[in-house]
């Protein structure tokens, strides 16, 4: 049998194995588009609950799962890492609070975590993960059937997640023609690789990670440090309370004592836990209220005005190093709700956030292809967004699913608009009206996204022979409508070649948002040679978005 600890131990080695084999994962991806890769997705999710659990000593096996759970959900980032997140999720449910993972519940932990994430995805695509998954759990149930101890049961689900993963090419033809396996399967086989290494012979990975080869120290701005505000009480204090069913008293009471004695009150349930997170001056009274509802753990107090302080001695010193590029980290402060309705958006790029602010966003959450922000990201700007309910755009399909964890999450009603580009994202405000009921806004915002044509143009970030064209990595890629249309070598042609599959005899508008890799005067260029050829028909908007990765964002209603 296997106690807390080594799980704990099993988990970190399995986040250190996967950033080991981060880039080697993320070569498996068949898409030639820059992206944030799976295993980079995978490896940050498992980070996130690898933080967790160092702090853990002499826990259950059970409690031990819970957090890890926990913690990989608010840390998953894009689907990938929605998917480990959920498949550990069915995974704590059949660890139970057990004090020892045995043969029984590791065997009903694999079915258990399959079961969720299938649960979760609309379509569930066979040859990916999810099969990697599923013939994981099915041969761990016949190896417990058989007779097997927990480590074997174990072994034998490791065997089949690499029976399964040498079969995904023919599950997936653009997988068999790349000459690759998939790259979530592949990813879940190293965590339970690394898991494995602590159970068999007492061994945690150790990260072998270094610096980029570049050299260049990535700064963030440290907006705490930048402005000056008043801190009305001293002391962040937050902590999770383990519920004591005994005591049978709701999380609504702890919620309205909190905000007696402070402000920035976010208290987040389920039925295990309570995570509490306020402002205040006297943080033994929070905690003494918070101990009638059950036991105390992550308990952290921090002297905000001691913290601003050092944020901006940070923040002098940040000054003297440039950014390397305009999209910084955020800081976002839980608020009371102010008004019926609020919205948040996902994009890269100053000018496109300017559009959406525009529009009546109210929170920025930078991210997009390579920067896919995790649940936790988005939990904290739908917090920070004064509103009752909360419209989220993801404007990226990778994104979506983070995005929809923060429905339970949440203290606000969540609303997740399932925007795939931005321009998606804009029409979806367009459409927003304010005399209208939110379920109605839902279901018209959704529709209006069906009416955009999107067009985007970037480079391909790999060699790729994919859905029948021969890309070679450094080429133009030309992607209409999420598939690649063509790719080219002169920006100018492509942005006219991409347009014209676009338009149609009833098309009335064009937007062209230029990336910051494009300078004005070849984005007046293009314009103009736009005009003379669609300005007859339609009307023509030129955007600075500023955005990465995208040379053009083209929007065709």
């Amino acid at each position: 049998m296997f106690n807390g600890d080594t799980l704990r131990d099993a988990m970190i080695s399995a986040a250190n194995n996967l950033t080991n084999n981060r880039k080697q994962i993320d070569e498996l991806n068949v898409f030639p588009v820059p992206d944030g890769d799976t295993g980079t997705n995978m490896s940050m999710t498992l980070a996130n609950s690898a933080r967790e659990l160092e702090k853990l000593s002499g826990a259950t096996a059970g409690q031990v799962a819970k957090v890890n759970s926990s913690a990989l959900l608010r840390g998953a980032r894009g689907n990938s890492g929605v998917i480990t997140s959920l498949l550990f999720r069915g995974f704590s449910k059949g660890i139970g609070n057990s004090e020892f993972m045995t043969a029984e519940n590791i065997s009903a932990a694999f079915s258990l975590g399959v079961e969720a994430a299938y649960k979760a995805v609309m379509k569930p695509t066979e040859g990916t993960i999810l099969t990697v998954a599923r013939i994981a759990s099915e041969h761990a149930k016949a190896a417990f059937e058989s007779g097997s101890d927990e480590l074997g049961v174990f072994e034998a689900a490791i065997e089949g997640a690499k029976e399964a993963l040498e079969q995904t090419p023919e599950l997936l033809p653009a997988l068999k023609k790349a000459g690759v396996v998939d790259a979530g399967g592949k990813g879940f086989i190293v965590i339970l690789e690394g898991m494995m290494s602590v159970f068999k012979d007492g061994v945690i990975i150790k990260s072998n990670t270094v610096e980029e080869e570049s050299g260049e120290e990535e700064t963030s701005r440290n907006a705490a440090g930048e402005y000056e505000t008043e801190i009305t009480f001293t002391y962040c204090t937050e902590f999770i309370v383990n519920r004591d069913k005994e005591k049978n008293k709701e999380p609504s009471e702890l919620r309205a004592y909190l905000e007696t004695i402070g402000d920035c009150v976010v208290v987040v349930d389920d039925d295990e836990i309570i995570k509490v997170h306020v402002h205040t001056d006297h943080p033994g009274n929070a905690i003494e209220n918070a101990l009638t509802f059950g036991q105390l753990v992550h308990l952290k107090i921090e002297n905000m005005r001691d913290q601003h302080e050092r944020a901006k001695h940070d923040a002098e010193s940040a000054k003297k190093k440039p950014a390397k590029n305009a999209d910084r980290t955020e800081t976002f402060t839980p608020v009371t709700p102010t008004k019926p309705v609020g919205f948040v958006s996902v994009c890269a790029g100053e000018g496109v956030a300017n559009l959406f602010k525009d529009l009546g966003v109210d929170t920025i959450v930078s991210g997009g292809q390579t920067m896919n922000p995790s649940t936790d990201d988005i939990l904290k700007a739908v917090e920070s967004t004064p509103a009752e309910t909360v419209y989220v755009l993801p404007n990226n399909k990778n994104i979506i699913m983070a995005a929809e964890q923060t429905i339970p999450l949440s203290t606000r009603k969540v609303i997740v608009i399932h925007t795939r580009t931005i321009p998606q994202g804009i029409s979806a405000m367009l459409a927003f009206d304010p005399d209208t009921d939110c379920e109605t806004n839902a279901i018209e915002m959704q529709k209006s996204t069906e009416r955009i044509a999107t067009g985007q143009i970037t480079f391909a970030a790999r060699d790729s022979d994919y859905d029948g064209h021969q890309i070679k990595k450094g080429e133009l890629l030309a992607l209409n409508g999420g598939k690649v249309a063509f790719t080219e070598t002169e920006l100018d042609k492509c942005v006219l070649k991409l347009l014209k599959q676009m338009i149609k005899r009833d098309s009335q508008f064009i937007t062209v948002i230029y990336g910051e890799d494009v300078t004005d005067e070849q984005a007046e260029e293009i314009e103009s040679q736009i005009q003379q050829k669609y300005g007859s028909k339609a009307e023509i908007t030129l955007i600075n978005g500023g955005q990465p990765i995208y040379y053009y964002i083209l929007s065709v209603e």
